[in-house]
């Protein structure tokens, strides 16, 4: 039985999202000087993301949120050797709001954000191992 055309296209869909989000991450910290408020946003958007790809890919709803605890859990339930990435992103949770108004936290440092970063990129890479080839845009 072939591949579930919707199903693909749907989970390209977040993934080009995905993509869209490193790249952001990736032009702020190469800002002069880097913007790393919205760099953390984009780290954690990333992993929201290509989470919710996994669950798509595996027709696993779920529901609107930026807690990535919740939707990791729901990913480690059909992926068990997620569960050390996800537990290791999941204090990303917090850049989707930290940093976003004025008088919030103080901004990260360069190194917290380049952390953020290549976490968000082993995220990613692990999911994209996870997925079909066809999904990938």
């Amino acid at each position: 039985m072939g591949l579930d055309p919707v199903r693909v296209e749907d989970t390209r869909a977040w993934l080009t999202k995905v993509a869209s989000n490193l790249r952001g991450a990736e032009i702020d910290l190469a800002a002069a000087p880097p913007l790393l408020d919205d760099l953390a946003f984009h780290c954690q958007q990333a992993v929201e993301k290509v989470l919710k790809a996994f669950l798509t890919w595996h027709d696993e709803p779920f529901r609107k949120t930026h807690n990535l605890e919740e939707i990791g859990r729901q990913c480690t339930a059909i992926g068990p050797t997620l569960r050390e990435l996800v537990n290791r992103a999941t204090p990303l949770t917090d850049y989707a709001w930290e940093f976003r108004y004025p008088g919030d936290e103080p901004l990260p440092t360069v190194e917290e954000a380049t952390q953020a970063l290549a976490l968000a990129r082993q995220v990613v890479a692990a999911v994209h191992a996870r997925l079909s080839a066809e999904t990938h845009p």
